[in-house]
């Protein structure tokens, strides 16, 4: 078993909360934005690393006919209870047990933080994308995740106190409005995510730095999250 399953096997309770939990995480500042990022389909698509299925009720609400896949059967329970798929696999993002090229959209939404290999998970996500699809990755900003800022108020200081480069687990806690919540995973600079998409064949064709709809002052100023859309080489 990864690190990363294990973490989210043993957090997935609290994480279904969390996520579900209306405006109470980060995604719902982002969420209209997102859905206009990825856009209407009709094709097939797979929401990797689905969590309790928030992404996948999404996908289907663009048109999409959605498969959600992760490593976590618990997740995956939660998500069939919602209905938030058309079809559902406990697979990891390394390990997808799908044909080749059986994917219009791939969406990877704040799962390659949590991912031990992300450049075989990539490969892995290539190789089930069709030649015209095209991929779509969250993941929290990689300046943003080195620091912090220096303290509650909205114009405080955003601090980097240690290197931008190099790859290093992160672990924290959260706790807000009764929730609790821990996250664990990595943390590596935007090179290694791009890295890891060439070498899987796939060419960036668009990169958005969000603003947040709601009063989130401070990620007026920081990027929290970086989205990447990539589609691959021509043949």
């Amino acid at each position: 078993m990864s690190i990363d399953h294990a973490h989210w096997s043993r957090n997935a309770a609290d994480w279904i909360a969390w996520a579900r939990a209306p405006g109470h995480d980060a995604f719902w500042s982002y969420r209209n934005a997102f859905l206009a990022f990825v856009g209407e389909g009709k094709g097939e698509a797979i929401d990797v690393g689905c969590g309790e299925g928030r992404m996948a009720r999404l996908l289907k609400g663009c048109g999409y006919h959605v498969t959600a896949a992760d490593p976590v059967e618990p997740f995956i329970a939660a998500a069939r209870e919602m209905d938030s798929a058309d079809r559902y696999e406990v697979a990891a993002a390394a390990a997808l047990p799908f044909a080749d090229a059986s994917f219009d959209l791939a969406v990877a939404y704040n799962v390659l933080m949590d991912v031990e290999n992300v450049p075989v998970a990539v490969k892995e996500m290539r190789r089930v994308l069709r030649p015209s699809g095209t991929l779509i990755i969250s993941i929290v900003h990689p300046f943003t995740d080195r620091g912090h800022f220096a303290g509650p108020e909205p114009d405080a200081p955003f601090l980097v106190p240690g290197s931008y480069f190099g790859r290093e687990r992160f672990e924290g806690t959260e706790e807000r409005e009764g929730l609790k919540m821990h996250f664990a995973g990595w943390s590596q600079p935007l090179e290694a995510y791009m890295a890891a998409l060439a070498d899987a064949g796939l060419a960036i064709i668009a990169l958005r730095e969000p603003i947040p709809e709601t009063s989130r002052q401070r990620w007026n100023r920081i990027p929290l999250f970086l989205w990447l859309k990539a589609r691959p080489f021509p043949a």
